[in-house]
């Protein structure tokens, strides 16, 4: 008996084994396969995703590669999808190739702390994109005033609804903009609270921002007797999507925010299911931080307006101002940005 439970112990132990290696064999790949030439007189910038599971985050690298380019860098991008170990190594294996900065959308806040801390050990300098890296040493952020997103959603809804009982629907708690957006939500919010006019009658973060997840949340809670919604703020457009399934036939009778402007958005904009998104143009963002890496290679200390703290110190910081979206101006913002085309927005309405 005991020997057959000692077989069972090295079985297992080696699947885990396995599975490890095959975990670093998959990071090793993904990154062989953009190998780059090394070429001293170029600048060699690291881009760090967090995933590409999410519609949005192809503009960001396709931008963000672009301008490297046309500003004479080489760049790589790896995508961790989610998994905050695998970015570590992923941000190893780029720090190793030689990467003279390395810009990062860290899957966790916190534990990308380990990968500024890898860098700083190689004099490789540490950009945070879109989301802040919490209590570590980074040297530049660059995003969108994320407080304000928060702000525009809350806005538009209480616009729309002077007395009535609220849904708010967050981010991850793992990500420090879910947390900026909500704090900018509850801005606008908490006035309304206190006098009666409003009441949040649900509020949940979401795990993964994931769009299945908050549908499966909300769903739990109208089926347990929670009181139905006036109105939603959500923090994200998967989100506004789960929780508009979750809704049925209340969905195009109250308002409903999101944001990052996706196809799958606008289009519920449109046909009025969906009412509001917070749009950030991607190209600015991805050459902001594309221009700022560049010079950051160089060995230059490019000045900011602003710096963030982010539990650590003040991080010098550039903000970029969100824009909110209605189905009264898309065709000024999304549109005429080339987003997407009218003719994607539109398509069979």
């Amino acid at each position: 008996m005991k020997k057959k439970i000692v077989m069972i112990c090295l079985l297992a132990l080696s699947l885990l084994v396995a599975a490890c290696s095959n975990k670093e064999a998959e990071i090793e790949q993904q990154s062989s396969k953009q190998k780059l030439t090394s070429d001293p007189d170029k600048i060699y910038v690291g881009f760090a995703l967090d995933t590409l599971q999410q519609e949005r985050w192809y503009k960001d690298k396709e931008h963000f590669e672009k301008t490297v380019q046309e500003l004479g860098g080489n760049v790589k991008t790896l995508a961790a999808n989610g998994d905050a170990e695998v970015q570590i190594r992923q941000a190893e294996l780029l720090i190793k190739e030689g990467v003279d900065v390395l810009v990062v959308v860290p899957s966790d806040s916190i534990a990308a702390g380990k990968i500024v801390e890898l860098a700083h050990a190689a004099n490789v300098k540490v950009i945070s994109y879109d989301k802040l890296i919490l209590n570590a040493n980074v040297d530049y952020y660059v995003s969108f005033d994320n407080v304000k997103v928060g702000e525009l959603q809350a806005q538009y809804v209480v616009n729309e609804v002077k007395q009535g009982n609220i849904a708010y629907v967050g981010g991850d708690n793992s990500d420090n903009n879910a947390k900026l957006v909500k704090e900018g939500s509850f801005s606008v919010l908490q006035p309304l609270i206190d006098n009666g006019s409003l009441k949040v009658v649900y509020d949940q973060q979401t795990d993964g921002w994931s769009g299945d997840v908050a549908k499966e949340q909300i769903t739990q809670y109208l089926k347990s007797g929670g009181v139905k919604f006036d109105g939603i703020v959500t923090g994200y457009d998967g989100l506004a999507e789960g929780a508009l399934e979750a809704v049925g036939n209340l969905a195009g009778t109250i308002p409903v925010t999101g944001q990052d402007a996706e196809l799958g958005a606008l289009q519920r904009i449109v046909t009025g299911t969906q009412t509001m998104t917070v749009y950030k143009p991607i190209p600015l963002i991805a050459k902001s931080a594309a221009t700022l890496a560049m010079e950051v290679g160089k060995g230059t200390s490019p000045s900011t307006d602003i710096a963030i703290n982010n539990g650590n110190l003040d991080v010098p910081s550039i903000l970029l101002e969100p824009v909110a979206v209605t189905k009264d101006n898309i065709e000024e913002t999304v549109v005429k940005d080339g987003h997407l085309t009218k003719e994607a927005i539109y398509e069979g309405k």
